[in-house]
């Protein structure tokens, strides 16, 4: 167990750089040089007005961040870690063990994702994730932080705490443990492969502030509705 722990561990730390779902990923369209300075302060600001995203944007995003490389990615990377410490020993070793476990990872994130996105909907949420307008690494390591539990709602886009996105994470570790794990893993294993999971989904909310992979990006392409965060007006659901 405490294997799996330090395995899971490892795929948060990898979302730092190539996961997007635990995610919504979203890339830096604001007005800027190659350097990402305001090229004049004569400059017009960019148009920071909220706009909801379209249904077309929400379903390619969402086929995306559930089937695309990325989360592809992380579960190549999971199995071979689990395979490595061989976790769960009941699926053993070779070909065949590392396709149940590349499976089962994959699963959990489609899982995960399809449940953030499903509620998001049912709540009229945007799960889109948006980088910060503010300036400084705390700031934006805070935003991105709180985005990992927070959508927005409304024609005006105002943030709130986000229920699916609390949900979602262990919705693909409860379906994993019982419904193909190994017998002995219950609720509790659950829970906690579900912790992990949530951490993933910070540290893919960090890369994507940080990292971003600029206009040209894949991330780019595929997410439409991806410029800074539009200010705030309320708080409130």
């Amino acid at each position: 167990m405490k294997m799996r722990g330090i395995m899971l561990l490892w795929l948060a730390t990898a979302g730092l750089a190539v996961l997007p779902v635990l995610a919504t990923a979203q890339a830096l369209t604001d007005s800027t040089d190659s350097s990402g300075m305001v090229a004049s302060r004569a400059a017009p600001q960019p148009d920071l007005t909220y706009t909801r995203p379209t249904e077309k944007t929400k379903i390619l995003n969402y086929l995306f961040d559930a089937y695309g490389p990325y989360p592809a990615a992380g579960a190549a990377f999971a199995a071979g870690i689990s395979q490595a410490y061989d976790t769960p020993p009941e699926w053993k070793q070779g070909a065949e063990g590392y396709g149940k476990r590349f499976g089962s990872d994959f699963g959990i994130a489609v899982i995960s994702t399809s449940t953030r996105y499903g509620l998001a909907e049912a709540f009229r949420e945007d799960t889109l994730y948006y980088q910060c307008g503010c300036k400084g690494v705390f700031p934006r390591l805070r935003h991105a932080v709180i985005s990992t539990l927070s959508a927005r709602r409304g024609e005006d886009g105002h943030r709130a705490f986000s229920f699916p996105a609390l949900v979602a994470p262990y919705a693909g570790s409860m379906t994993a443990v019982y419904a193909w794990y190994p017998g002995r893993y219950s609720g509790k294993d659950a829970f906690r492969m579900g912790n992990y999971t949530m951490l993933g989904y910070v540290g893919g909310d960090i890369a994507l502030e940080f990292l971003h992979g600029g206009p040209n990006s894949l991330l780019h392409r595929m997410h439409l509705d991806n410029g800074r965060e539009a200010p705030n007006p309320g708080a409130n659901p």
